[in-house]
């Protein structure tokens, strides 16, 4: 019962995740176009020589580009520390899970086996990490062997 309240909470805030990315996305697509119309307007009204028009047009594009990057990294950082959030949080209620299953046995939460059963996938980009793994000294096991496997 409790796992299953958990999971729906997690889902809810997936959707919810979700819709606002794809509700910034429209809107970033909204402002480009919106963006690539007054631009065009301006060229028209300019009327420059060709040459000028191709150049001052490139300058627009790549300021466009550069401005929608700074954008798209700022999303992506916010999406990166939310999704860091939502993990920490499902440690949280995995924990209260297994202290409540421990509680309903009998058995202290030291003292029962860990359920590891219990992982959840989650989709990451790539990313090419250099450093330190940071561990628990009980997970020892697990990680030696999953690093065999």
């Amino acid at each position: 019962p409790v796992s299953r309240l958990l999971e729906a909470q997690l889902q809810e805030q997936r959707r919810k995740h979700e819709e606002e990315i794809e509700a910034l996305k429209n809107e970033v697509d909204a402002m480009q176009e919106e963006m690539e119309k007054q631009q065009q307007t301006f060229l028209q009204n300019l009327q420059l020589a060709p040459g000028v028009q191709v150049e001052f047009g490139l300058q627009q594009e790549i300021t466009r580009l550069t401005n929608e990057n700074l954008d798209l990294k700022e999303l992506l950082e916010k999406l990166e520390k939310n999704e860091k959030k939502l993990k920490k949080q499902l440690k949280i209620y995995m924990k209260k899970v297994q202290d409540f299953e421990a509680s309903q046995t009998g058995l202290p939460a030291e003292r029962r086996p860990h359920d590891h059963n219990m992982q959840v996938a989650v989709q990451r980009k790539e990313k090419d990490f250099q450093g330190m793994l940071e561990y628990y000294k009980e997970d020892e096991p697990l990680l030696i062997r999953n690093l065999i496997t």
